[in-house]
């Protein structure tokens, strides 16, 4: 789960991160009542899930109310890159002196969290590790061991930050890491981290990505759950517990296991076709799993052909086949569907589907088989 900017603040604030007073709003007079709190200047800011938000006119400095009411008015609905902007982030502004970047992340690699640090901040960390890659210090940390204040110190150290920022520096990174774990974040990230004038570091700004599996852990996580950015296709597979993930294509795809549906979807573009979605049904081939995911792909109106990709293990082919045809009993499909079925018991779920076979259910040996007929249907 990817957080909005003004999410992340709240979700770094609570671990004790310094972050820019300021809050969330869906109107333009609680945009300048906020303003009025916290008082000026003030950033307005746009709160998507895309990049690009200043050059799109979705951030902007009020240096007095009426530009506050201004600026809320025009980002408000604003489109950004197919995103409308429903709501805005109004926060005092900060000087700033100096901007660092900082990140914890994980090293599949490695099998260790990944810490990134430089005193190059307010930039995409992508663009410093191409240019000037010396400018970014490393930490490996080993997750039965944690991240010591020693180890970060030394880290801070050689990243090379203007010695002022040492102190908070190291209290903000020993608190985002804490973040990181306890969180079960797969990302958080503060570009930039600011130096003030003053001497206080802070985190000017938030990037989160959350694990969406922790979830039962942590339930006040349902509210982000509930801002990620999905279409009607993606909604409505959600609302059925289903793990889609819509795409351009006209092949529709039900496959149980998420290596099998992504295999799925590279032979039907090596065959010639483009898959209209990404769709595991796990383990529950059931009836009830089958009819919401059939349900979810026929409503989507550029799908012209559904291929259906089982391979059972602990599901077996007789339940695979039970499923697929109770299914049908429910959902009154308008594209024909070509079903792929193997593993174990697999003879005997083709034996419970060969009767039903017609111009709108037919089955193939082989998943290239399969997908070569999903995509005739197709053209």
């Amino acid at each position: 789960m990817d957080l909005l900017e003004y999410q992340g603040k709240q979700f770094f604030a609570s671990y004790g991160i310094p972050v820019s007073d300021g809050e969330a709003c869906t109107d333009v007079e609680s945009a300048v009542a906020t303003a009025n709190r916290v008082g000026y200047p003030v950033v307005v800011k746009a709160q998507v899930h895309t990049g690009g938000r200043g050059k799109a006119g979705g951030v902007k400095l009020a240096n007095n109310e009426a530009e506050a009411r201004e600026h809320a008015t025009n980002i408000l609905g604003l489109d950004i890159k197919g995103h409308i902007v429903k709501v805005i982030w109004v926060e005092i502004a900060s000087d700033i002196e100096e901007e660092y970047y900082a990140s914890f992340t994980l090293d599949r690699s490695a099998k260790k969290y990944l810490g990134m640090l430089s005193a190059e901040g307010g930039v995409e960390i992508e663009t410093v590790a191409e240019e000037n890659p010396d400018a970014i210090a490393k930490i490996h940390v080993d997750p039965m061991i944690g991240l010591s204040e020693e180890a970060c110190r030394a880290w801070v150290a050689a990243a090379k930050l203007n010695p002022a920022a040492t102190e908070g520096a190291v209290d903000i990174l020993m608190k985002l890491y804490n973040a990181y774990v306890d969180g079960d974040a797969d990302l958080v990230e503060i570009n930039p981290l600011i130096l003030k004038p003053t001497g206080e570091v802070h985190a000017l700004d938030a990037k989160v990505s959350l694990d969406a599996n922790a979830i039962y852990e942590h339930p006040d996580y349902a509210q982000y759950d509930e801002t990620q950015p999905r279409d009607e296709r993606e909604t409505a597979a959600h609302e059925k517990g289903l793990q889609y993930v819509g795409l351009d294509g006209t092949v529709g795809v039900i496959a149980n296991g998420a290596g099998l549906a992504m295999s799925t979807l590279d032979v039907i573009n090596q065959v010639g076709g483009e898959p209209a979605n990404f769709l595991d049904i796990g383990g529950g081939a059931n009836a009830d799993v089958m009819a919401g995911a059939l349900e979810v792909i026929n409503n989507d109106p550029k799908v012209k052909s559904i291929f259906i990709n089982i391979f059972g293990g602990i599901t077996r082919g007789e339940e695979v086949a039970n499923g697929i045809i109770e299914a049908l009993a429910r959902v009154n499909m308008n594209s024909p569907i070509v079903v792929r079925l193997d593993g174990t018991n697999a003879a005997e779920g083709r034996a419970i589907l060969e009767p039903a076979l017609n111009d709108m259910l037919m089955m193939e040996p082989t998943m290239l088989d399969a997908a070569r007929k999903a995509v005739e249907l197709v053209n």
